[in-house]
């Protein structure tokens, strides 16, 4: 309408305007079907069957059980778990479960031993029993993170590794080396992780040789120098007869060799098990041909530990055996922490599996390993690939010990082995220069393997979680390159901080965010375009209901008097008096 000067347009868009696709910013330009996505239950409660209920009235066809702390987990009654099972029925929703977060590895922050990992891996296949419980006829997927404490190896983009973490494989202890440049001829090179361990290995193997071959001559020097006069001197004492000063001196030297020699020969056993254990094949049937060359003298020091000729024959085993210690390579005493938790992360995972198989067999849950968030260990899609593989192939070779065939077994392991993509976690690259493209590519490398999807959004820096679409996640790229594993895998949304601070389910957010379908049908209206109808945390522009619009713009019967069907007061009179409403 327009009257000279005067123009008014679109002053009521009215709904179809209102669902145009494009509207709001809401929308990543990713629809999926909604009945793949997921809510958890509040990880601070044992009280899974309220929680669940309470998340089911959103609409979501997935509940995931996030029993996060090792102590919530413990504290749910085996009864709600089975009750569990039976609201999935009646409701007709999938259930998964996040298992307890434990360090698979074994690793504590006092360092590694065999028994913290063979505990890690009981408290795991526990959880994973008792997820069997929620679903015994199918394979409920149970998620365990690649490692917990561990930090990871990742540069800031662009540089060099500066320092690295090692372990002490014979004490379990932990520490930091510095990776830097060298510059010395035929040094020469860029930092790098496995030289400078191989470097640092070979020094000290062979300062122990050094030390062992100083300490032992010492000690033949001394026992030679005050070996006659020592003789000497028992003879006289046997006779009665007290020993000079310089008899005494020679007696002190010759125990002082001796306990020289006796701490070199217990150094040597300890060289020699150490060299065994970590020895390749080869060496291991050399140093059991010089175990068998000296087992005779060996035993005739235990007979005799402190006669002269025990003392003799200590010192040519020591002689003996720096010669051959030093044909062997030098064993890694120091080893790369991120490459040896890795190795005990695949057998624990592998072993979990595999017991798992063996309780269940085709309804065995499925493992589902999730990339930690970046900048701990194991959380690229590559470090993820690698121990995801491992772990089957491991399996495999466990299970066929176990009489099961390789082709019935190759299949078990890729279908009970697999990868929980946690989209938020990845994002955190962010903090150490990496961007959106190498965020896509991480995801490339471990799509295939990928069976289960977290969803939460954030900005790169912090473990902050928010629905999809309200951060920086590339989650729209992340999906395309995860194909159709990407679209059709169960996508679990963690929204932990925006239930904190706002205090409503991120489900409708979710739906929003990905344009998905409001009705049954599959087609438009999508759930990102319902904002132009209710105006909620997105627009900003206040309740647009259409009994406003009918009382601002004259368009309805609100104004007209009672009488006529309206709201406003008439006259004294009804319409059926004869006189005229005022």
């Amino acid at each position: 309408m327009a009257n000279g000067d005067y123009h008014i347009s679109d002053i009521y868009q009215g709904g179809y305007s209102a669902l145009t696709p494009h509207y709001g910013d809401v929308f990543i330009g990713y629809r999926i079907n909604p009945k793949t996505l997921g809510m958890t239950t509040d990880p601070r409660t044992a009280n899974i069957i309220q929680d669940a209920s309470i998340k089911l009235n959103t609409g979501a066809k997935h509940i995931e059980l996030s029993a996060v702390s090792p102590e919530v987990f413990e504290s749910i009654p085996q009864q709600q778990l089975k009750e569990m099972n039976r609201l999935s029925k009646l409701t007709g929703v999938d259930v998964s479960v996040h298992g307890p977060i434990v360090e698979p590895s074994g690793l504590t922050r006092e360092g590694f031993s065999e028994s913290n990992r063979e505990a890690a891996e009981r408290q795991m296949f526990s959880a994973v029993e008792r997820s069997h419980d929620v679903n015994p006829e199918g394979n409920i997927p149970v998620t365990f993170h690649s490692s917990v404490i561990l930090p990871g190896e990742i540069p800031p983009k662009g540089k060099q590794i500066e320092e690295a973490l090692v372990i002490n494989t014979e004490t379990g202890g932990i520490q930091k080396i510095p990776i830097k440049e060298r510059h010395f001829p035929g040094e020469e090179g860029k930092p790098d992780v496995k030289q400078e361990l191989k470097r640092i290995n070979e020094e000290s193997w062979n300062e122990n040789l050094r030390q062992l071959e100083y300490y032992a001559g010492m000690g033949q020097e001394a026992v030679n120098h005050a070996m006659a006069t020592n003789i000497l001197a028992e003879a006289e004492k046997k006779a009665g007869k007290d020993w000079t000063p310089d008899e005494k001196m020679m007696r002190s030297t010759f125990n002082r060799g001796k306990t020289f020699l006796n701490s070199s020969y217990q150094d040597l056993k300890k060289l020699f098990d150490y060299a065994y254990n970590n020895a390749s094949p080869i060496e291991k049937d050399n140093i059991k041909e010089f175990y068998k060359e000296i087992e005779l003298k060996a035993k005739k020091i235990n007979q005799t530990p402190g006669d002269y000729k025990s003392v003799a024959i200590m010192k040519e085993i020591i002689d003996e055996g720096i010669e051959k210690l030093g044909q062997f390579t030098p064993p890694q005493m120091l080893r790369d922490l991120n490459d040896f938790s890795k190795e005990n992360t695949i057998k624990t995972i592998s072993n979990i599996a595999l017991s798992s198989y063996k309780k269940f067999k085709d309804t065995s849950p499925i493992i589902s390993i999730e990339n930690p968030p970046a900048g701990g260990a194991f959380s690229t899609g590559g470090e993820l690939k690698e121990i995801v593989e491992k772990s089957r192939e491991r399996f495999v070779e466990e299970a066929r010990k176990k009489g099961m065939s390789r082709n019935e077994a190759e299949k078990a392991a890729e279908k009970l082995i697999g990868v929980t993509w946690d989209v938020g976690h990845l994002n955190m690259l962010r903090k150490m220069g990496y961007e959106k493209e190498d965020i896509i590519k991480e995801t490339e490398k471990v799509a295939p393997l990928v069976k289960h999807i977290h969803l939460s959004d954030n900005f790169g820096f912090e473990h902050t979680e928010l629905p999809m679409g309200m951060g920086n996640v590339p989650v729209k790229e992340i999906l395309e390159k995860l194909g159709k594993e990407g679209f059709d895998a169960t996508k679990i949304i963690e929204a932990g901080s925006w239930w904190q601070h706002f205090k409503t389910p991120p489900f409708k957010e979710t739906l929003e965010a990905f344009g998905s379908p409001i009705y049954s049908m599959q087609m438009a209206p999508y759930w990102n375009q319902s904002l132009g109808l209710q105006q909620d945390y997105y627009p900003g522009m206040g309740l647009m209901l259409p009994q406003t619009n009918y009382e601002t713009f004259g368009a309805g019967f609100s104004q007209l008097p009672m009488e006529l069907g309206g709201q406003r007061q008439g006259g004294e009179g009804s319409r059926m008096s004869g006189r005229p409403m005022e």
